[in-house]
């Protein structure tokens, strides 16, 4: 006779990682038209911060779908595998976006180029920032119950990404009310240091997975 609460317990977790897989679409979601959008504000304004930020939208979306080939049914060896090629993939791909933004946004200050204002994009930014800290609490509680690490690190990023919405349209507001025009470059430059933290921590999960896998085989 099956154990009654194992069966409950299966059916609560594969609840849970449903709910969880909806959160990674609807980030999938809205990080797509987030970097169409900021790319296209930040190439009106002029605003390397917007640009940024957009790009590592691009870089986070591909985050989400590895996510998502971890919490789908299937093969863990098999995930695991790809999983660790995606991180060093989205490792990389964040070194260059952190190399390319530290360097611009160093050319500016010391160059003194002047970003137009850009009201819509620090609207946007500031309707994006509750929308991912909400994402990331609602994710971090479901990998805690249904015990996700690859969820729960993810979780971390869609947090940063609540961060560097907030610390982006600070410095395009700063830029707009009091002139300070190296805000944004310096917004910029912050972005670029994120990246390169989180290229640092993908390249790690994969070294990590990567034993793990070799372990296991």
């Amino acid at each position: 006779m099956p154990n009654t609460q194992d069966t409950s317990t299966t059916g609560e977790v594969t609840r849970l990682t449903r709910i969880a897989l909806r959160l990674e679409y609807a980030t999938v979601g809205w990080n797509v038209g987030e970097a169409v959008l900021t790319i296209a504000l930040g190439a009106i304004a002029s605003s390397l911060a917007l640009i940024g930020f957009g790009t590592v939208s691009i870089v986070e979306v591909f985050a989400s779908i590895v996510i998502v080939w971890h919490l789908r049914p299937g093969d863990r060896g098999h995930h695991a595998t790809r999983t660790a090629r995606a991180h060093r993939m989205v490792g990389t791909a964040f070194a260059v976006l952190a190399a390319s933004l530290l360097v611009a946004s160093t050319r500016d200050i010391l160059t003194g180029r002047r970003p137009d204002e850009s009201f819509w994009g620090i609207v946007y930014l500031a309707v994006t920032a509750v929308v991912m800290f909400g994402l990331a609490f609602a994710k971090r509680r479901i990998a805690a119950r249904i015990d996700s690490s690859p969820l729960e690190a993810e979780a971390s990023m869609t947090f940063l990404d609540g961060i560097l919405s907030t610390a982006t349209m600070l410095g395009l507001l700063l830029n707009a009310t009091l002139g300070w025009w190296w805000a944004d470059p310096a917004a910029a430059f912050l972005v670029g240091i994120a990246a390169a933290s989180e290229a640092r921590e993908n390249w790690q999960e994969a070294a990590e997975l990567s034993e793990d896998v070799e372990r296991a085989t």
